[in-house]
């Protein structure tokens, strides 16, 4: 089922919703969009296994944002609304990135509502080094090869993209979004799998270590020799096996 989703402040966020089993959330990264995970796993396959969710975020895809207003508190705001549409009361679930700092922000807020999640590529917190990358990238020049590949995925007209290429300087204004403390962490029930890349330059490894440290049933999968998001072309087999036997296992108590 493909559907859009309106939220209280008129934004409407596209979906999809098929398959059958437990239900696994997929949540992918910054200018993506939901089918960036058809690059990640077979989701034809998952179908027969799992109900997957996956949607745009806000202002991605064929999803819009109305206000104009991003966060990632507020991407978590509308996973929650997209779980109560959908009658789940708790999900396993799959972030990338944006993803999977959402992630972060929903099993904080909703910890009920994440039974196992994967983490990939996420932070708790942006050091100055991260703000100052990310101001960089919103005014980076986009070759016309790059405008042809977002058009293809962001259909909501240029005016849609321009806004995703200024939105990592907007994340990196933002000084309370991602400011997760070691009490917020240890708040967080579900099992986690924090995957990183040992040379992401985005966040070095530490801060996944910290996440690891800091969230009571976590463990670490550290990619040698990767950068951000080692889930993509050579990586992706390695990934996808380990993140099904992650989500897959159940505790024996």
């Amino acid at each position: 089922m493909n559907d859009c989703l309106r939220v209280d402040d008129g934004s409407e966020l596209f979906f999809e919703d098929a398959g059958s089993g437990p239900a696994l959330l997929l949540l992918h990264g910054l200018t993506g969009t939901h089918d960036d995970f058809q690059h990640v796993f077979d989701v034809a396959a998952l179908r027969n296994t799992w109900r997957v969710v996956a949607f745009d975020a806000r202002g991605h895809g064929r999803s819009t944002n109305a206000t104009g207003h991003f966060s990632i508190r507020t991407c978590a705001q509308d996973v929650v609304t997209l779980l109560d549409h959908l009658g789940l009361r708790q999900v396993c679930a799959v972030g990338a990135s944006l993803g999977a700092k959402t992630l972060l922000h929903v099993a904080t807020l909703a910890p009920e509502r994440v039974a196992d999640m994967v983490l990939v590529s996420a932070t708790p917190r942006f050091p100055e080094r991260t703000r100052a990358l990310l101001r960089q990238a919103a005014t980076a020049p986009h070759s016309p090869d790059e405008w042809a590949a977002m058009r293809a995925r962001h259909l909501r007209g240029d005016a849609q993209i321009e806004a995703l290429w200024r939105m990592p300087a907007k994340l990196a204004e933002d000084l309370g979004d991602m400011a997760f403390t070691g009490h917020d962490l240890a708040a967080i029930r579900a099992r986690t799998l924090v995957v990183a890349g040992d040379r992401d330059p985005l966040y070095p490894i530490e801060l996944a270590v910290e996440l690891y440290r800091g969230i009571p049933n976590a463990a670490l999968h550290v990619v040698p020799g990767a950068g951000h998001l080692p889930i993509f072309g050579e990586h992706r087999e390695a990934f996808e096996a380990a993140a099904m036997k992650w989500l897959s296992a159940r505790p024996s108590d």
